[in-house]
């Protein structure tokens, strides 16, 4: 079972990295499935697995959808600084600034030297602070 999951999970991030993304995606969704079933996958691998196919459906500007992988993501390997960033980005497109801000704070706890997150999280503040003279 081990075996069959770590190659079903090689595929999918060879089908990612083409960019043949339904295909990627269906992978992960079974990746994701056997593993919730046989309870014996690495949290890394579950949450890499969680956060690529978020980004598929970020790519696909399922943006909701998208944050409800990252989150199971965070939730299955919370120490994974990837996903709190992805997640971030799109609640800064969305206005939730705060939520943003939040991601973006624990991308950084996590690892300090995520330059993009604290490139994020200088745009987000700037943002909100506008949204807020503006009375917003």
């Amino acid at each position: 079972m081990e075996g069959e999951n770590s190659q079903l999970l090689e595929n999918a991030h060879s089908e990612f990295n083409k960019r043949n993304f339904n295909q990627a995606e269906e992978l992960y969704t079974k990746f994701i499935s056997s593993c919730l079933q046989s309870r014996k996958c690495e949290a890394n691998k579950l949450a890499t697995a969680y956060n690529n196919r978020g980004q598929i459906k970020y790519f696909r500007v399922d943006f909701y959808e998208a944050m409800e992988d990252y989150t199971s993501a965070i939730k299955t390997d919370c120490q994974f600084p990837v996903p709190f960033y992805n997640r971030g980005l799109i609640r800064y497109r969305l206005g939730f600034f705060e939520d943003a801000e939040r991601d973006f704070q624990q991308v950084l706890k996590l690892n300090p030297d995520f330059e993009d997150a604290r490139v994020s999280l200088q745009q987000t503040l700037l943002d909100q602070q506008k949204k807020i003279n503006r009375g917003y």
